[in-house]
Parts: C-alpha cells; sequence; structure tokens
C-alpha cells in the first residue's frame, strides 16, 4: 500500500518523464482523487458482494452442486491442500478480497471517467458478468463454458451481478460524499 505522499511522488515522477504540465496541487489533488475513489468503490465492492451472496440464496446460479468459483480457485492456488474451516476461511477471502479490488477499480474509474456509473451501476455489474463468467472463469476452468449451463443459471449470474453493480455504485457514491 502506498502513502500519499508516495502516490504524489510517483505521479510526480512519471509527470516529468512525460514532459506533463501538471503543478504539484493538481497532482496532489489528483492523488487524493484518486485515494477517496479507491476507498469508496472498496467499501461498495463489499457492501456489493454482500448483497450478490444474499440474492444467490434465493436465485442460486448452480443448481446441480458444481463448486463455486472462488472455492475452485482456493483449490488451485493451495494445490487442494485446505480442508475445514482453513478452506472456508480461504475461500471466503478469495471472495470477499475480489469484490472489494472489483469495487476499488471501479470506484477509481468512476473518480475520473463518470459514465463508468451509468445505469446506477448495473452496466458495471453486466460489465464485470461478462469479464468473468462469461470469459475468464471459464478459461480458467473455474466455471461451466456459458454454452453449457442453462438459461436460468445464466440468468440468475445477470441478475446476481446487477444487484452487484447497483449496490456498489449506491454505496461508492454513498461513502464518496461523506469523503468529500
Amino acid at each position: 500500500m502506498f502513502t500519499g505522499d508516495q502516490i504524489v511522488e510517483r505521479a510526480t515522477a512519471l509527470k516529468e518523464r512525460f514532459g506533463l504540465a501538471a503543478s504539484d496541487e493538481d497532482m496532489q489533488r489528483f492523488s487524493r482523487s484518486l485515494l477517496k475513489g479507491l476507498v469508496a468503490g472498496m467499501v461498495g465492492g463489499l457492501a456489493g458482494t454482500a448483497a450478490k451472496s444474499l440474492a444467490e440464496r434465493f436465485f442460486p446460479p448452480r443448481t446441480h452442486g458444481e463448486p463455486e468459483p472462488p472455492s475452485l480457485l482456493t483449490d488451485k492456488l493451495t494445490g487442494g491442500r485446505l480442508e475445514g474451516t482453513q478452506k472456508i476461511v480461504a475461500t471466503e477471502a478469495v471472495h470477499w478480497g475480489f469484490g472489494a479490488l472489483t469495487g476499488a477499480a471501479y470506484g477509481a474509474l468512476a473518480e475520473f471517467y463518470p459514465a463508468a456509473t451509468s445505469k446506477e451501476g448495473a452496466s458495471f455489474g453486466l460489465t464485470l458478468a461478462a469479464l468473468t463468467h462469461e470469459s475468464a472463469l471459464p478459461a480458467m476452468g473455474l466455471s461451466a463454458d456459458p454454452h453449457q449451463q442453462s438459461q436460468r443459471e445464466q440468468t440468475s449470474e445477470m441478475v446476481t451481478h446487477v444487484i452487484f453493480g447497483v449496490v456498489t455504485e449506491v454505496v461508492r457514491s454513498l461513502t464518496r460524499k461523506l469523503l468529500g
């Protein structure tokens, strides 16, 4: 994790390297804004993860007992050596960590590209679903290919990701206002 001064120092070095004319005051304002966006997005991402997890209890995306992608990723990362409580904790860390990380990235993007928040975060949720469940997760062997999933399973993923995106945006926006 970088401190505010380290961010300013690195941004100033980049500014000089590429001959950009921003003042030190502009760079500090940029750094503070970026940090606030990251924090607000992370808080939003955690809230969105909670909302998505709750929604999946009512509308589960995997109806045939398939393991969840965070569980499969945990097995891949640890060589399947974790069991019991250790596996549960590691799987939850992957699940919540991904939500926090994607929320933070979204918050940073929203800070400088407000159009990213279109449709009150629903666009973010659908984009995330397309990037993960429609491409990256199947490519990594962490979920079935979308063509092998039922319409109900695909719909669940899209709906719960929209919920994730909207809750992330609402909480990100409120948190960002509180941060000033």
